[in-house]
């Protein structure tokens, strides 16, 4: 129980060090831990709402004597509030001062030990985030270090009563080493001495208490005495025991966790991005203490590791130096070998026409005797490289288009180095598509071009329809926005790393480079899904011994680009934290743009399961645009929604009219089988113009230089 000692009053009587009487309020696993150890002392104990498990884990290891509960019948008693919500601790020490009880002690920091020492471990420094937490600057010992040994898998005993005779000691440490734990005093001069924390496992780890040892041996020593004959027959290759034992824990075990991620979280400042932030890393950190994360605790990498004979254990080994050398101590999602770009991966034939020092523009080579008269603009985002729009033969929604009558030009971009660090998001309006559309008409002759944006190029797209119109030109024909935010009012889990101390820290940092690194997007990406892109290649990779799988969209996902910092810094403050295109004030290459004015016909697309644009946020286009929109909604993600080749498991939803909220759109929208690539083909070809022959590859002004995918994709 935590240092926490406050005086109601002067009159109320002091007990010294050891309480006479104590009231247990909120008494679980913790609660009932610190009970049985106070009246093992000679205190008066009573509990107020214990749970049910704890109540029949108190009568195990009391040896069937019950506590008592309710208050004390009369008499001042101190009060110990543990493991209530920190919102619920101010009403219950008033209450427990009306009863007349003195000295209060409250465990509301203690109980959160574990997950604040882990997160700060991590890197996040969650005992900030509780004001006054004791844990900070406390270096880990003691019954902090009992605990994480406990939630990594190792079997401990805690011995929490000073007075501890010799002779229990001597038998608790012949015990432990048995098991191969370990034994932890708590130190005399803290209140946390009185803490026992019984194990969620407890037939896998020893627990015992010296002065049960002292008053009732044949119990203490039982419960130990069986976890040591568990350990031994998990050690002699009884997987089965392990799986039941963890099976039957499982349950509890992520009970307790959430609820500590809960109270934590309900002691936070009621700042809404300290609160994102601090629910993230909580949620980041119970992903991290799941048991199959670790070598002891899953069972199937246990059972590998007997059917190998060790093999299974040596390649995890292996794979773990690798990824400590080589990969920043991450594991490794995706082996790349097997590709390569410009054969497996953005592999669609094409040739480079114009290049300038932002970006490439490459025309693709017709595969159809008749294309449609309107040629297409693909506008990629520039935080990762183009040929996500590419991928690879039979998942390209390049390669689709060409197949079906289009005539298709693509813009990649140069990876920015430190000599970039001034461009800015102007630039990237003027000399990416708009200098594109240029290139094009030149090329073809069109006086329309459609346009198809991806994520960031979706946004952009949108920032060039409405400055093309402040300007007068109307060489923009159809529009189709994939997976794209216009209004970022919403922006879903991404809001929590774009507030403006962390923009102001980002900036601070690219100040000193010229640009952010491609690896810390990667690596915030990665974290908004971290059981799927890094915990299941922690247990494949490292605990299983196998090797990541070749995975395009993954080779795709590590081939990660550079931010300039002038364009980032902009782009952060002026979408994220001003939300200006939304609001019709974001002033761009000399233009106010609205969006209201773009009366294009525009096809937005999202996917149902985007986790860094939510198919909500982008629903809000619907209203924004002026002109008619089709909205539809994919089955995928973020990168699955663009790689969505027709196929068995594919899926979209349509409605016919786009009310005002995206709930009720998806009400009365109807779900069809198949990819929206073939509704939105059908929606294109309508606006897309006659059937024509292809137009030349290049012209005299814009010849080609090169075969696609070009230069700048390898850089």
């Amino acid at each position: 129980m935590t240092t926490g000692a406050q005086t109601t009053g002067a009159d109320r009587p002091d007990h010294g060090p050891v309480p006479a009487a104590v009231v247990v309020i909120g008494a679980g696993l913790i609660g009932t831990s610190v009970a049985l150890a106070l009246r093992a002392q000679g205190t008066q104990v009573w509990l107020a709402d214990q749970d049910p498990t704890a109540a029949r884990l108190a009568q195990d290891i009391g040896a069937g004597r019950e506590l008592p509960s309710g208050g004390p019948p009369d008499g001042p008693a101190d009060v110990a509030v543990l493991a209530v919500p920190p919102s619920a601790v101010a009403a219950e020490l008033a209450a427990a001062q009306q009863r007349g009880l003195a000295r209060c002690y409250t465990d509301v920091a203690s109980v959160k030990e574990l997950p604040l020492r882990l997160a700060r471990e991590l890197g996040c420094d969650l005992a900030s985030y509780v004001p006054g937490h004791p844990l900070s600057g406390r270096e880990r010992s003691g019954p902090a270090a009992a605990r994480a040994d406990l939630f990594l898998g190792r079997p401990w005993v805690l011995c929490p009563v000073p007075q501890t005779s010799q002779a229990a000691l001597a038998a608790v440490s012949g015990l432990a080493s048995a098991c191969g734990a370990q034994v932890v005093q708590l130190p005399a001069a803290e209140h946390d001495r009185w803490v026992a924390l019984v194990s969620h496992v407890p037939h896998l780890v020893a627990v015992a208490m010296a002065a049960q040892l002292d008053q009732a041996p044949d119990a203490a020593l039982a419960l130990a005495g069986q976890g040591l004959r568990d350990v031994t027959r998990i050690a002699a290759g009884d997987s089965g025991l392990w799986m039941q034992i963890l099976t039957a824990n499982a349950g509890p075990v992520a009970q307790i966790l959430a609820q500590l991620a809960g109270d934590l979280l309900a002691a936070g400042a009621d700042d809404t991005s300290a609160d994102a932030k601090a629910e993230l890393a909580i949620g980041f950190l119970l992903d991290a203490l799941a048991p199959t994360n670790f070598l002891l605790t899953n069972p199937a990498a246990v059972k590998r590791a007997l059917e190998t004979g060790g093999a299974s254990l040596v390649a995890g080994a292996r794979n773990f130096a690798d990824d400590v050398i080589s990969n920043g101590g991450r594991p490794r999602q995706v082996d790349t070998r097997p590709f390569t770009i410009g054969e497996n991966l953005a592999a669609t034939p094409g040739k480079v026409v114009f290049r300038n020092e932002l970006m490439e523009l490459i025309q693709y080579a017709p595969q159809t005797a008749k294309v449609r008269a309107i040629p297409m603009l693909a506008s990629p985002p520039w935080i990762n490289k183009y040929y996500i729009m590419d991928l690879a033969p039979g998942r390209s929604f390049i390669e689709w288009a060409v197949r079906h009558e289009r005539t298709v030009f693509a813009i990649s971009y140069r990876n920015p180095d430190a000599s970039m660090r001034g461009v800015t998001l102007d630039d990237y309006l003027i000399h990416g598509p708009r200098e594109a559309l240029d290139v094009i008409g030149a090329i073809t002759g069109s006086p329309k071009i459609d346009i198809t944006g991806l994520c960031l190029g979706g946004a952009l797209t949108g920032m060039l329809a409405a400055y093309l119109v402040k300007k007068g030109d109307d060489r923009i024909s159809s529009i189709t926005l994939l997976n794209t935010m216009l209004d970022y009012s919403e922006p879903g889990v991404l809001g929590a790393f774009t507030d403006e101390k962390t923009v102001a820290g980002l900036e601070h940092e690219m100040a000193e480079k010229g640009f952010l690194e491609g690896s810390q997007m990667a690596t915030t990406f990665d974290m908004l899904r971290a059981n799927e892109l890094i915990f299941n290649y922690v247990v494949t990779n490292w605990l299983m011994g196998q090797d990541p799988p070749a995975f395009d969209l993954l080779a795709w996902n590590a081939d990660s680009t550079r931010l300039p910092a002038a364009m980032h810094s902009f782009y952060l403050r002026c979408l994220y934290l001003r939300n200006e295109l939304a609001s019709g004030q974001m002033q761009l290459a000399g233009q106010q743009l609205s969006l209201s004015d773009v009366k294009n016909d525009v096809y937005v697309v999202s996917a149902v399961n985007d986790h860094i644009v939510p198919w909500q946020t982008s629903y809000k286009a619907t209203g924004l645009l002026g002109g008619q929109v089709r909205y539809v909604l994919s089955s995928g993600g973020h990168i699955a929604g663009i790689v969505n080749p027709p196929g068995p498991k594919a899926w979209y939803e349509v409605a016919n009219h786009n009310p005002p909220d995206a709930a009720e759109w998806r009400a009365a929208a109807a779900r069809q089988s198949g990819s929206w690539w073939e509704d939105w083909t059908s929606w294109a070809r309508r606006r897309a113009g006659d059937r024509v022959r292809p137009p030349a590859i290049g012209s005299s002004r814009y010849p080609a230089t090169g075969d696609a995918p070009g230069g700048y994709v390898r850089g």
